[in-house]
């Protein structure tokens, strides 16, 4: 294999691989293998046809496309070693020659890893962290565990309030006619929960058992079903059973249920302290997720279409794995959605612009500091994985291949570019 390469506009390269005429001969004699059983003339056993009289017949084209699947895969992983670009996008490949007897040629064109000028990267201004906790947070938390331990009881003194839980019938009307959807038998609605069209839940509030009552809608100009939109509706709804929540008293022994603690003041100092832990986090998050905005944007580069292109693609499998783990095939979540994978490509490519600029100024970053991650680090890494997946260090280091290990150093040095950036950087 021969290659020649050839730098283009705007980050792409072009790589000419050319494939010498024996591998090609070898190429076309191993298509010929694959497909001679499949292909008849008259006067010859079916499989025993050979080959000069099939490319006699239906010329040696025949055999190319095969022969091209099997010589390209290996010739443009070579040329990728070789060429020593860092290549960013999946190959555009175009056959430029195949004929019997003479080399193969074909191009990929490649985007390649912008190069970056960094701007201002140290001394960036950032939040400083708020630890402070109020009471008032601990109360709010306080009741959010007693909400989560609250028990349902069922009312039968008085008509239905905001926050109650119903058992209902309804049955809806447009233009005096019922429509798809529009009932339900025996239906739980929590009151106030949004669940239902704006303004449905509001007028039941007030509503007796086994009385109807009349509820009437507007639906929204964008709602799902296009024969519903911006409708006129009357629901008839008779609530069959009001259910309401019932709070424990919070108190010591509801600290003692909840939680480790005794008393509800150590459950309450033990709740403060957490908040304080979940503040400081997501402080650190928010002052991470600042400076890196800011050297990005201090940072000058210009990122190659293709470079955009595959980053999506690469987005739209990982959704498409996902999907695939819930029992869904895209098909079925674009028709379950109304999404199409034109609008999702345009969905995601302001997420892919964000990731590729973020990894490239991080990794600049890296190599202007010097960061590098040693054979330590990673081997401690992987015991921490390991540890998680429950099998042994050595084990799983045996696994992984050095191209994982390699991006696991490169990963670890963007993240300590990320640290580095917040460890410079000015609070205000």
């Amino acid at each position: 294999m021969s290659l020649q390469v050839e730098k283009l506009e705007k980050n792409m390269a072009k790589l000419t691989i050319e494939v010498s005429a024996d591998d090609l001969e070898k190429a076309l004699q191993s298509a010929y293998k694959k497909q001679k059983n499949k292909i008849t003339l008259p006067g010859f056993r079916k499989g025993k046809v050979p080959r000069q009289m099939i490319e006699k017949m239906y010329g040696p084209e025949i055999f190319y496309d095969d022969a091209i699947n099997e010589l390209m895969p290996k010739a443009y992983a070579d040329a990728y070693e070789e060429c020593e670009l860092d290549i960013v996008s999946r190959p555009e490949v175009d056959v430029v020659q195949i004929e019997k007897g003479k080399p193969f040629i074909f191009t990929a064109e490649v985007a390649v890893k912008p190069e970056v000028t960094l701007g201002e990267y140290k001394g960036l201004e950032v939040d400083k962290i708020s630890t402070r906790v109020t009471q008032k947070e601990v109360e709010e938390k306080l009741k959010e565990e007693a909400e989560k331990n609250a028990r349902t009881v069922t009312v039968e003194d008085r008509a239905v309030q905001n926050g109650d839980e119903v058992i209902m019938d309804f049955e809806g009307f447009v233009d005096g006619e019922t429509f798809e959807g529009g009932k339900g038998e025996n239906y739980p609605l929590t009151i106030g929960s949004g669940s239902f069209i704006p303004g449905f839940e509001e007028q039941l509030v007030g509503a007796e058992a086994e009385k109807e009552v009349e509820v009437k809608v507007t639906f929204p100009e964008d709602y799902h079903a296009e024969e519903l939109k911006g409708k006129d509706a009357v629901f008839k709804c008779t609530v069959h059973e009001i259910k309401m929540k019932e709070l424990p008293e919070i108190d010591d022994e509801f600290a003692a249920e909840v939680s480790e603690f005794d008393t509800l003041d150590e459950y309450k100092a033990d709740l403060k302290a957490k908040i304080k832990e979940q503040k400081e986090a997501e402080g650190k998050r928010k002052q991470e997720d600042q400076a890196v905005e800011k050297a990005v944007e201090n940072a000058s580069f210009e990122i190659p279409e293709a470079m955009i292109t595959t980053n999506i693609s690469q987005m739209t499998d990982d959704f498409a794995r996902r999907m695939q783990s819930q029992g869904l095939t895209m098909e079925q979540y674009y028709q379950f959605t109304g999404m199409t994978a034109e609008k999702m490509e345009e969905e995601m490519r302001p997420q892919a612009i964000k990731r590729i600029e973020t990894r490239i100024v991080l990794e600049a970053i890296a190599k202007a500091e010097n960061i590098e991650i040693s054979d330590e680090k990673i081997d401690e890494e992987i015991s921490k994985m390991a540890e998680s997946y429950k099998m042994e260090a050595d084990k799983l280091k045996e696994f992984m291949s050095d191209a994982e290990k390699k991006q696991m150093k490169e990963d670890m040095a963007v993240q300590e570019a990320v640290t580095f950036l917040v460890e410079n950087a000015v609070e205000k």
